[in-house]
Order: C-alpha cells, then structure tokens, then sequence
C-alpha cells in the first residue's frame, strides 16, 4: 500500500477528534474514545496488526495515562490545599500589591514562572501548575488556560534538566557518531555530545524570535478575546514589558545553551527571568501607564468559565499569613523538583528507578508499561507539599478533607479522556513495530507514515515542514522528549536525502516539539482539569491553533534561512 494511503488513513484519528471536538464541540470525554476506536480498526484493518496486540498497546497506553492522571491530581491538590488553608488569597494580595495589571501577571506567572517550572519538571506541569494560579488572581478560566499552553513553548525544547535533547535524540547516536568520524563537510561536532550541544544551540536561535514576538502577540490576543473592549491594542501598550521580560529570560538562556549544554537554559533563563522582572514590576520599570482588567464577572462569556470560580477584578484580597510562608510551598515544589530532576544529585537516580512495572502485557514481549510513582512530579512534589502545607499552613481536619475531597470528585472527566487519549498514542508508537509477525506489511508507523507522505511532498521545501513535524509529534503523542524519539532519525535521515545540514533539521525537530505542546491533546485535558473546563478541550484547542501556526511560520522561515543561507557559508 502506497505511503499517501497509509498517511491518510493514520490521520482518520485525528481528523475525527478535531471535527469533534473544534466543528462540533463535543469533550474529549467522548471525542477521544471514538478517535482511539478510530485507530484501533486502522491498525487492525490496514496495518494488519493482531486484534490481541492493539488491545496490549491499548492496555499499555492505559497504564502509562494514570502517571499522567497522578500528575493532575497533584496539581489539583495543590491549587485546592492553598485555597482552604488562605494560602491563595494571601498570594492573590500580595500579587496585588505588585501588580493589579492582569497583562503583567500573565508575563509574570503564564511566562516566566511556568519557563522555570518546564525547566525543572516538564510532564505538562507548568500549565497545571500556573493556570490555577492565574485562576486564582482573577483571570476567566479559559484565558488561564490558553495563556499557560501557549507560553509553554520556547522552554520545552530543552524540558526537564535538557531530557528532550539528551534522551530524545538517543538513538541518533550511531549516526552522529559515524558522520562525525568521516569528517564530512558540516560537520562541527565531535560526538553525540557535541551534537546535543550543537542542536540546543540552534534550536535557541529558531525559538528566539518567538521569545519576543509571543508575549506581545498573546497579550493583544488576550485583550482582544477576552478584554471589556475585544482590542488588540489594549494587550500591546503592554510591549515594553514584554520586551523586558523577553531579555531577562533570553539571556540567561542564550548563555546555558551555548556554553554549558541544553540542561539548563530553560530552568535557569526562568529563574533569573523570574527574578528580574519581578523587581522590574515593583519599580514600575517599562510598565503601561494604564492598568487593564478582564472586567466585571457578570459581563464575561458563559463559556470563559468553568465549574472552577474565577473571582475577576472585583475583590479585594486579604493576607491571611506572610507572603514567605503562602509561597512557601511553591518554593518547596521548585526545589523539589530541581535537586530530584539533576542526577549529578544522586536522588534522582534513587526515585525513578522505583516502579510498578507491567512486562509483556497480554503476553507480546514488545509491550511494556510502568509507573515510577516516586519520580512523578504529582507524587513527589506535588502531593508530598500538598500534605507539608497542612502542618505549614495549621489547616484544621475539614479543609484537609473539602481539599481532597474536591480534588478526587475533579478527576471522573479527565480520567476518562486521557485514558482514550493516550491508548490512541500507544497505538499510533507501537504501529510500526520491526515484527513481522505483528506488522505483516513491514509497514512504519502511523505517525512516521504521515511525517514520510508530508517528505514526499515537500521534497527541497523541507525545511519549512521540518518544525511542523516535531510539532504533530508533540500534538500526538503529549511530549517533546517522545516527537523526538519517534521523528529524530526520520528527520536526519531527510536531511541527508536533501543535503540539507543534519544538525539545523533536528534542531527544527526539537523546536517543533515545543511549539506543539500548545496544541497537545494531553496537555489541554489536564489543564482543563486543573481549571474545571472539562468539556471545553475543543474551545481551547481551537484558540491555541493560531499561535501554534504563527510559531511554526516564524521557525519555518528562520530555520529556512538557516539551512539555505547562513549556514553553508560558516563551513
């Protein structure tokens, strides 16, 4: 069967998900189940794969679901514990204080907060985590979620402590290494080392001008989505902030990734980001003149609002203890997640090896699943600081128990959505198994069928598809680290076809990625969550969309004056 037909069919799934849930506003609760169904029968029917086996991968993709569903649920419990124990309204007063400015706060937490957030976690974290603190300070339900997904771009490419470049790019080695010994013309590194070095590198460069162009675009986006007057220019009398925030992150992230490694620009350029700008706003530095707000309550949208009740800009906060101590268990899940993340530490090397393993499920060898419940981000240190936040905060035994008792009632709808979401994933990886008495055709797998049908199209073009292939990685499969895995090799291996420069296509790889968790079906069902918007994925989905193809319009150009231009002239 011809690759065109093989690429159709693999895009059935998606397409149905996106009528449904975009053209016909159905959940996700009930989109994705018929979408995995979708691809259940693709696999079976076209590739040929044994009904036994796509119910493995189906299995497969269920246990891997509740790691992700564990991560929601520690974000949830977070937002809630702080909500019973005035932790959030001291924070929502002392945010006051810095700014009432609802522009600034997005900079402030959808931005710089969640960078740093990526840069010691990633597993969708930042979204889960900042969404409910915009929530909190006053923004609709629906821009706190937008706004998290969409900022969380430029700093997933380099995701946990540099894990989207160093494990994503693993099986690139062979290669790397073999075109590194033959000395070929281009080549600038010496090792699979160098090239991770070198791809984080150029991937900086592709994201920087979005790093400027994203929080003004959003902004304007924001103010006129969601503002009183639905203008544009409301959110832009807002750049100079913007381009402030833009520099204090770009610069400490610039500098990690080209003279220490891709473990650190995100984590760092988020933290020192953080830090700058936050003095910035207390000193009125390149602040609007005028402040800007959603607007009353009452005047908002039914479907800017959830089951999660956004104050707006109408109350006034009171500080129920110090600042330190309502912060005190952000502080404690940042350095959680930082000394348990970097493995020089040895605590990593001692959680994630801790698992519930399900080996050959079903009995296929090739199936395997676990659940490293200690090295989660919604275990440790999501529920660990929601539990220390009770002797923290001295809750009394009813708020502990309204706070766990909303957060396990939040979880029926995103349980069921991710469960089909990500068996969907499972099926769509394991499609493309090197067996022939699973993958009688020998055919690839669903996702390489696509990315190969979009190649034979492009042909010298490649370059300006190149980002948007990392990107329906990322939309598929809910990770950079995984796009990587799955497209790095296919995109070396066109990259050579083409004579185009190995380490700017992979780059383009690892930007796509990022941009694509704006759009990722797991990241919207979990953030929907954590905002009670369950229902609202297509909403989202289809406002997210426009930022995503701006991004990948910038990347394409950028990484097409790369390959074609700038960079045949350094060697």
């Amino acid at each position: 069967m011809s690759i065109g037909v093989l690429a159709l069919v693999a895009f059935v799934p998606i397409l149905l998900a996106l009528v449904l849930m975009v053209g016909m506003r159905w959940p996700a609760t009930k989109a994705m189940p018929l979408a995995w169904l979708a691809a259940a029968l693709g696999a079976i029917g076209v590739w040929g794969l044994p009904a036994g086996y796509v119910a493995a991968l189906t299995l497969q993709g269920f246990v891997t679901a509740i790691g992700i569903l564990i991560i929601v649920f520690g974000a949830i419990l977070i937002l809630r514990t702080l909500q019973h124990s005035g932790g959030m309204e001291t924070i929502q007063c002392g945010m006051q204080n810095i700014t009432g400015d609802r522009r600034i706060q997005a900079i402030i937490i959808g931005f710089m907060f969640a960078a740093f957030i990526e840069g010691a976690a990633g597993f969708g974290t930042p979204a889960a985590l900042a969404a409910p603190l915009l929530l909190t300070l006053g923004f609709p339900p629906l821009a706190a979620a937008v706004i998290c997904l969409v900022f969380n771009s430029f700093p997933v490419t380099f995701g946990a402590v540099g894990t989207p470049v160093v494990l994503g790019l693993k099986f690139l080695a062979p290669a790397v290494n073999e075109a590194a010994a033959s000395g070929a013309a281009g080549v600038n590194f010496a090792n699979m080392g160098e090239f991770n070095m070198v791809v984080g590198q150029w991937a900086t460069l592709m994201h920087l001008s979005m790093i400027f162009i994203l929080p003004i675009f959003m902004l304007g986006f924001i103010t006129r989505f969601f503002g009183p007057n639905r203008s544009w220019s409301d959110g832009f009398k807002a750049w100079k902030f913007c381009v402030f925030a833009a520099v204090s992150f770009a610069v400490p992230y610039l500098f990690f990734a080209w003279n220490v490694g891709p473990e650190f620009p995100s984590l760092i350029g988020g933290l020192v980001g953080l830090a700058i700008i936050v003095a910035g706003a207390k000193a009125g530095f390149c602040m609007p003149k005028e402040s800007w707000d959603f607007g009353p309550t009452d005047k908002w949208e039914p479907e800017w609002t959830g089951s999660v009740k956004s104050e707006g800009g109408t109350k006034q906060f009171t500080a129920n203890m110090s600042q330190f101590k309502a912060w005190l268990p952000y502080i404690l899940i940042g350095l959680i997640l930082v000394v348990t993340r970097i493995p020089e530490l040895g605590i990593k090397g001692m959680l994630a090896p801790v698992a519930i393993k399900f080996s050959h499920i079903l009995g296929y060898e090739s199936v395997n699943a676990a659940i490293a419940y200690l090295y989660l981000p919604g275990t440790i240190p999501f529920t660990l600081v929601a539990i220390l936040t009770i002797f923290i905060h001295g809750m009394p035994g009813d708020k502990v128990k309204a706070a766990w008792s909303q957060s396990i009632a939040t979880m029926k709808n995103p349980t069921i959505a991710l469960f089909a979401a990500v068996a969907l994933v499972s099926i769509f990886r394991g499609s493309g198994i090197a067996d022939v008495a699973l993958n009688p055709h020998a055919y690839p797998s669903m996702p390489l069928a696509m990315a190969k049908a979009v190649a034979g199209i492009a042909g010298n073009a490649w370059p300006v598809f190149a980002s948007f292939v990392g990107g329906l990685g990322a939309f598929i499969t809910g990770s950079n680290t995984v796009s990587d895995l799955l497209f790095a090799e296919f995109q070396w291996g066109v990259a050579g076809q083409l004579g185009l420069p190995h380490q700017i296509i992979v780059a383009a790889q690892a930007v796509g990625g990022g941009m694509g968790n704006m759009i990722c079906i797991h990241n919207i069902v979990a953030v929907c969550a954590v905002v009670g918007l369950s229902g609202m994925e297509g909403q989202i989905l289809k406002k997210t969309v426009w930022p995503f193809l701006l991004y990948g319009t910038v990347v394409a150009i950028v990484t097409s004056l790369m390959s074609f231009v700038f960079l045949p002239h350094l060697f």
